[in-house]
């Protein structure tokens, strides 16, 4: 429940008085609502994870390196590192957890002999664009349904709301 009514009926944290019931309802209902959104997104995240025999950093680092290969550039371990944010070392259990599970090839980097380039093998490409493709489309389709304007209004909000939360 996220109503401060409940939570905070004294205004310790939450200063809710001011609002009047209709809008305090709303906002009440607003919250709800991304409680609901953020539920229902764990639950297509844990299924397309579970789907692909995946673990959360494997599935980013798997669309991290599909990614790259859409738009024709070659995912290297040092990249990858820094997309997720964890050490080469990390990267390097991830990558051979993926390679164990035939979901990526480690090649000879074409232009630097030092590194690796790193490719998604086609049915793991297919797997993730059925597992992942067509949520992301339905979302994408309920996105470009609202006007320009809902849209920069929903952004606003979302960016506002991301600003709350605890800096690294």
């Amino acid at each position: 429940m996220v109503d401060p009514r409940l939570l905070d009926p004294g205004e310790e944290v939450v200063q809710h008085g001011r609002l009047d019931s209709d809008d305090l309802n709303q906002t009440v209902r607003v919250l709800e609502s991304l409680r609901r959104w953020h539920s229902a997104e764990r639950r297509m995240s844990e299924k397309a994870r579970k789907d692909m025999e995946l673990g959360e950093t494997d599935m980013r680092a798997l669309r991290y390196i599909i990614a790259a290969q859409v738009n024709e550039r070659l995912a290297t371990p040092s990249e990858l590192a820094h997309h997720l944010g964890i050490s080469t070392a990390a990267v390097t259990k991830v990558l051979d957890r993926l390679a164990d599970r035939h979901h990526i090839r480690r090649l000879p980097h074409p232009q630097d002999r030092r590194s690796t380039a790193i490719e998604a093998t086609e049915e793991t490409r297919r797997a993730a664009r059925k597992a992942v493709g067509r949520t992301h489309a339905g979302r994408f389709n309920v996105a470009a349904a609202l006007t320009a304007e809902e849209r920069e209004i929903i952004i606003g909000f979302l960016d506002a709301l991301s600003a709350t939360a605890p800096s690294d």
